[in-house]
Parts: structure tokens; sequence; C-alpha cells
């Protein structure tokens, strides 16, 4: 069941009558934003919030929240340091620092993923989700994503319980009760392993097509919540220059996303601690592997001290078993997509009706 719905304009908090698309735009300064004029068929530039407006009503800071958040990385650590270890024989015996490595970009992702929930709660109107997230991939939102402008799909909403191809699990879904807003949120601890591969534009088409079924989804399985706004957005954690217009976001700009002061520079502290730990972890681990019994310098045969950074010369060329490891590739995060047969039946449900507005997840300071 396809519904089309008319909008109106692009500010959640403020509307007219008037339909239209928002995209997302640059903080800083006095930045233009754009939307989607359907009436006239043009595009305007809107200026937006100066980037010195005040701060939002709610705020947080990691002493505030530094139990919990402290909780969150032991427990990241410890699910690093107790991964099972398979022996390889290219590694040898430097497989555990492998294997840690390949932890470590794993559980940043959920750690950032845990801490964004928990930062979340600051606000009462806010309802994250985290579990059970699987939106179906409605072969008509796949086909309209791959056949339509983005902004052109504003006000299309689709049955969740259509035909689907497989589903999509995105890492967070942030609901604000007060604009009637949905993020679709996927986690990345960096985007650097995506480099100029399809796979950034596999994933956008995936959220995208996501976003068109979201309403129809929570009306129907969480409790009759109701949006009509959507928004996805790629959360990268080592905060590279953002692309709002892409829904790419730096986790420097978490303030925007969720409407809470503090929050960007709560996650990096979170992130300056879990490095220390890691960090920590790595050096022991390699001494370990190279013999070396304590971080003071060394003395060799011939009674010349060599330093620390001289015996972890990774650079070095030595033999397979006593060399150092090469450098090691970063390994990119789980997408969440899954694969399902396609749905047999399309059994149309009356749906409390819905007014939908898409787009890539925009600044809170544009509202």
């Amino acid at each position: 069941m396809t519904k089309t719905i008319k909008t109106k304009l692009a500010s959640a908090a403020n509307r007219s009558a008037t339909s239209s698309f928002a995209l997302a735009a640059g903080l800083g300064g006095s930045s233009l934003g754009f939307r989607r004029d359907a009436t006239h068929g043009s595009v305007e530039a809107v200026e937006t919030a100066d980037a010195s407006a005040p701060a939002y009503p709610y705020s947080v800071c990691y002493a505030e929240l530094e139990a919990e958040l402290d909780a969150l990385i032991d427990q990241a650590i410890a699910a690093i340091v107790e991964g099972d270890i398979v022996e390889d024989d290219i590694l040898g015996h430097y497989v555990h620092i492998a294997s840690l490595v390949r932890a470590v970009s794993f559980r940043e992702g959920k750690l950032l993923e845990l801490a964004i929930e928990l930062i979340s709660r600051v606000r009462p109107d806010l309802v994250v989700l985290t579990k059970s997230l699987r939106l179906p991939l409605v072969k008509a939102a796949l086909e309209a994503v791959a056949n339509n402008n983005w902004a052109n799909l504003d006000g299309v909403l689709l049955d969740c319980e259509a035909p689907a191809k497989g589903t999509y699990t995105p890492d967070v879904i942030i609901v604000d009760l007060t604009r009637r807003l949905g993020y679709i949120l996927d986690v990345k601890r960096s985007l650097a392993s995506y480099g100029d591969t399809s796979r950034l534009e596999e994933l956008k088409a995936k959220m995208m097509a996501s976003a068109l079924v979201l309403p129809d989804w929570l009306y129907k399985h969480h409790k009759r919540l109701m949006i009509d706004t959507v928004g996805v957005a790629i959360l990268d954690g080592a905060s590279r220059p953002s692309d709002h217009e892409n829904g790419v976001w730096a986790l420097d700009e978490l303030d925007d996303l969720l409407g809470i002061s503090g929050a960007a520079a709560t996650m990096a502290e979170l992130r300056r601690r879990l490095a220390a730990r890691v960090q920590q972890v790595l050096e022991r681990e390699t001494r370990k592997a190279l013999g070396i019994k304590s971080a003071s310098a060394q003395v060799d045969a011939g009674g010349t001290e060599l330093s620390v950074k001289r015996q972890l010369n990774f650079n070095a060329v030595a033999s397979l078993h006593e060399g150092d490891p090469q450098h090691w590739s970063e390994y990119g995060d789980d997408d969440g997509l899954e694969q399902e047969p396609a749905d047999e039946e399309d059994e149309p449900m009356h749906v409390h009706p819905v007014r939908l507005k898409v787009g890539f997840a925009r600044s809170l300071r544009l509202n």
C-alpha cells in the first residue's frame, strides 16, 4: 500500500502551507540551507541560525554521566581483551595483536551507540530505540530511491508490510516527540575504510528506502509512535569533515543532532578515555610479542642502550616469526544489512494518517 502525503514547509517547528523538502546544511557562521518549493518548482536559499545561537534547553557533561560511561568503557575493554584468538600462520605470535585491533574496530562502534543512547536520556521527549530494529527494505521503496531524486520523494509514505527484499538494521532510531521527528542513525567509528568505494552509497540507499517506511513501522510496531518528518544520518566517529547534503555527520556535531548541549564534548571525552585504555592494552601485548618485559630501556650485547621506540620498530624487515607485523588494514563496520526472503503477501492495514517529510538529517539549529 502506497500513500502520498502532502507536506508542509521545511521546519518541523514552524510549518507553513507550502510543500517543501529540507536538505541539511553545515553549521558555522551564517550558513545557507536549502528547501524545495514544490508549488513553484524552485530552490531558494534560506539563512539559518548562527553558530553562536543560545545553547539548547538540555545539556550534559561527562562528569554527570561519568560512572555510567566509565562502566561502558570497562565493558568494551573487557570484550576486546577476551576475544577469541584464531591461530594464523602468517601473523604467527602477533596474531593476538591483530585480534585486538579487529575487536577495537567493532567495540568502539558499539560503545558509541550505547553512549548516544545514554546521553539522549537527558531529554525526556526523546525516545531511543536500539533493539530489534529490522526495517523492511520494501521493493517499492528501493525502486523509488533508485529512480528518483531524493527531494522528489518528499511526502511519500509506504506500507512497511508491503513485499520486501531483505531488511536493514540501523544502529539507533531516535524519535523526537516534540517535533514529531524520527532519525535513522548508522554510527561508524570511522568512514576512512569506506574510501571511494560504492559501499557508502549502497548504505545510504538502504537507509533512504527505510525512511519511506519508518512512520508506518513505528506506528505498527512501537505503540503507535507517530512522526511526520524522517531524517537519515551516518555518524562519523572520527569527526572528519561532514557532508550534511549527503547525510554524513561528524560526531562533534552531535549537539545539533540531538538538541543537547555538551553531547559532542561528552563523546569526545569518552573516546579520549577509550583511546588511552586501548593503547595501554596494545602496548602491553606488543611487548609480550616482542619479549620485552618492561618499559625501561634495554641494553644490547655491546652495552648500547636501545630505546623502546627502536625495539618497537614495526617498519623493519624481519623474518616470519621474529620480525615485526605488517600494517593492519582498518576493518569496516557492519552495515547492519541482512537479507530475508521477500514477503509473498501484502495485506493492507488501516493506518492512522501521518504527515510525512523525508530527507537527510538536518541540524536542529535550522528549525
